[in-house]
C-alpha cells in the first residue's frame, strides 16, 4: 500500500483501512500466541500500513480545519 493511494480516499475510506488493519494485527498476535505463524514479515508490513494511514489521516485533518 503506497502512500499516494491512500490520498485519494476520503475520510471514512482510511478509517475503514485502520480498523481493517487493526484486526489484521490483533489475528497476527493470536497466530503468534498459539505459534502458528506462517510469515513472521507480516507484522513488520501491517504495522508499517498502519502508520502510513494514521499519517494520511493527520494530514488531510489538519488541511480540513
Amino acid at each position: 500500500m503506497k502512500a499516494s493511494e491512500l490520498r485519494d480516499k476520503t475520510q471514512a475510506q482510511l478509517q475503514e483501512e485502520l480498523n481493517e488493519l487493526l484486526r489484521e494485527q490483533f489475528n497476527l498476535r493470536m497466530q503468534k500466541g498459539v505459534g502458528q505463524v506462517a510469515r513472521s514479515s507480516e507484522f513488520k508490513r501491517v504495522r508499517r500500513d498502519i502508520a502510513r494511514v494514521q499519517t494520511v489521516l493527520n494530514q488531510t485533518s489538519g488541511k480540513r480545519k
